[in-house]
């Protein structure tokens, strides 16, 4: 997956509330959706004054960068750290092909739907993940699902899915702490993944802060590989 597609399929699957443009900078508005929701990225090519105008712009300064996609890239990276933003929160990509990921669950362990329930609500609240981030999924355009993840009848975690084009993304996936390790997560991997095929996908992905290794793990367990990274730049 080249940056440019990995950038454009966050951006499809979990978008801002709002994007305005200052000169060749995009800035966004996430609405407390989160980091990725709230960053500016730079478009082309851009001078110190293009630079200065955007970081006026924002209340909090917080840059998107993803390495390799243009040249303009490694010339922000450059300039913020110039200007004393500190690199922050590294995230790796990972992907796979949905038929190496699809297979049969055990019976009741996941149960995709939309809109998301209360439970599946109730998971993430209290992994912190709150309603701007619930009013992101809902902003997303194409075709969504939420897993919900059971066991021993209880709910265990939760992660929201989105398409775009033959890709599906897999977002804000929260496994509760007391179920951790028994498996809540690869079934949610593998549920994702039996949807995205009733879509149509062709690959499943997701992001990952680099500091997450158990999450990590899971992924490499379950055969996904890296296709890119990206960092933001703060202030």
């Amino acid at each position: 997956m080249t940056p440019a597609a990995l950038a454009e399929l966050i951006e499809a699957t979990w978008p801002p509330a709002a994007r305005r443009q200052i000169g060749p900078f995009t800035l966004r508005d996430g609405a407390g959706g989160g980091q990725r929701v709230s960053a500016a990225s730079v478009d082309r090519g851009f001078s110190d004054a293009d630079l200065q105008a955007a970081i006026a712009a924002m209340d909090d300064p917080l840059f998107v960068l993803f390495p390799g996609r243009d040249p303009g890239q490694e010339a922000l990276d450059t300039a913020l750290a110039a200007r004393g933003f500190r690199l922050h929160d590294p995230v790796v990509a990972y992907a796979a092909p949905v038929a190496d990921l699809a297979g049969d669950l055990p019976f009741l362990t996941t149960f995709p739907h939309w809109p998301p329930l209360e439970t599946a609500r109730a998971v993430w609240a209290e992994g912190g993940i709150g309603a701007g981030r619930v009013q992101v999924m809902e902003r997303a355009p194409e075709a969504k699902t939420v897993i919900l993840a059971r066991s021993g009848d209880r709910p265990a975690g939760a992660a929201f899915v989105g398409c775009h084009g033959d890709t599906a993304m897999l977002h804000a996936l929260e496994v509760r702490p007391g179920q951790r390790r028994q498996g809540a997560g690869g079934h949610i991997l593998r549920a994702a993944a039996n949807w995205a095929a009733g879509q149509g996908a062709r690959t499943l992905a997701l992001v990952v802060a680099e500091r997450n290794a158990a999450a990590r793990a899971l992924y490499d367990r379950a055969g996904m590989a890296e296709v890119g990274r990206y960092h933001y730049r703060k202030a």
